[in-house]
């Protein structure tokens, strides 16, 4: 599992947008959201890089959080 700050995630349009990003990914599993906290736990085995990487090119940039 994977956590991530997504502050820039702010209502139903961004989840959605935030998922089909990643889905595609290959080991991708599945994606939970915390809207409130801006927070994210993606479950699968997609590298940290890949992870930022897509969701930096959908204007939605994000942090590992440890």
């Amino acid at each position: 599992m994977t956590r991530l700050s997504i502050p820039d995630m702010s209502c139903g349009h961004c989840r959605a947008s935030i998922e089909g990003a990643l889905a595609p990914l290959p080991g991708f599993r599945s994606i939970r959201f915390d809207q409130e906290n801006r927070t994210a736990e993606v479950e699968g085995q997609v590298p940290e890089v890949t992870l930022l990487s897509a969701l930096d090119s959908i204007g939605f940039p994000a942090q590992i959080l440890r």
